[in-house]
């Protein structure tokens, strides 16, 4: 920021770095998923009666929804966290990452 650049300009390589970093564990989950958790839930379905069709695409709907939970939640806390560490005027706070003892 101090060699001209906007806030976003200037932290953008970080935040991709934070992003790619909290969201790798989502992507091993899902890629476990197909192995180990979708047959043990989906069983349980069809053991209740549901259509084995059915059954399949809930759990992979369901899938979908928490990773796209997990990876919004990553995307909105670094936003935050990189709007705390700078004011209006596009400075860069770092006394802001201390510990406020009240």
């Amino acid at each position: 920021m101090a060699l001209g650049k906007t806030r976003r300009q200037a932290m953008g390589p970080g935040v991709r770095r934070a992003i790619h970093a909290r969201t790798i564990p989502v992507f091993n989950q899902m890629a476990g998923a197909g192995i180990i958790t979708l047959p043990g839930i989906m069983s349980g379905q069809i053991l209740a009666g549901t259509d084995p069709l059915v059954a399949a695409q809930s759990q992979i709907y369901l899938m979908c929804l928490l990773c796209s939970s997990s990876i919004g939640s990553v995307i909105v806390g670094v936003w935050l966290a990189s709007r705390r560490l700078s004011d209006e005027r596009e400075r860069l706070r770092l006394d802001r990452l201390r510990v406020s003892r009240r």
